[in-house]
């Protein structure tokens, strides 16, 4: 699975129903597209995410190893033509991280975009971020005419399915089985923009 998007970003103000946090987001929240610079706060969200959200759920030597490569990979992925990886930042902090682009599957039409991932730091969980970086994602799909949402999850990370569907996410009834340490199930997820 590639759950590894495009335009320029600044703090975007949604049309849509938006997703349904509850918390309201802090007021210094911008969305911005990510550059060179940002790399090691990418790969250090990433990790931290990791460690936490996936702590019941996958290995601790797999989510290690997976760490273990991350400041590389973002520094090679992440160019001066990056045009689909955002940072989700606070007073200029990095606390978050968001890939938008074109779906992996070759079922989807092109009026689907994907949301490939999308990490918070876990001491920025549950504040309001997350629903207004999905709200971001939302405007960028609807910016480019897509008409769909699509995303990929562990179905055991029963807290990410939960959030998701709160932001009117829902299971499309695609499945895979991925090896992550051991095999786990990964359920497609989609919504109307």
């Amino acid at each position: 699975m590639k759950k590894l998007g495009r335009q320029n970003a600044a703090p975007t103000k949604t049309h849509m129903t938006p997703c349904r946090g509850g918390i309201l987001p802090p007021a210094n929240m911008i969305i911005r597209l990510a550059t060179p610079a940002d790399a090691q706060d990418m790969a250090e969200v990433g990790m931290r995410s990791w460690e936490v959200a996936y702590k019941e759920i996958l290995p601790a030597d797999y989510i290690r190893e997976k760490n273990a490569t991350r400041p590389d990979l973002f520094k090679r992925v992440i160019t001066d033509e990056n045009q689909n990886s955002y940072v989700i930042q606070l007073g200029g902090k990095t606390v978050g991280i968001m890939k938008l682009d074109a779906p992996v599957d070759d079922d989807l039409t092109d009026e689907y975009y994907e949301l490939h991932y999308i990490y918070l730091h876990p001491d920025y969980f549950r504040q309001g971020i997350g629903a207004k970086a999905m709200d971001f994602a939302m405007e960028k799909a609807r910016e480019l005419g897509k008409k769909h949402i699509s995303l990929w999850v562990i179905s055991e990370n029963t807290s990410s399915v939960k959030f998701y569907e709160k932001c009117g996410y829902r299971r499309d009834g695609h499945t895979r089985m991925q090896n992550r340490g051991h095999d786990v199930e990964i359920i497609r997820m989609t919504r109307q923009v």
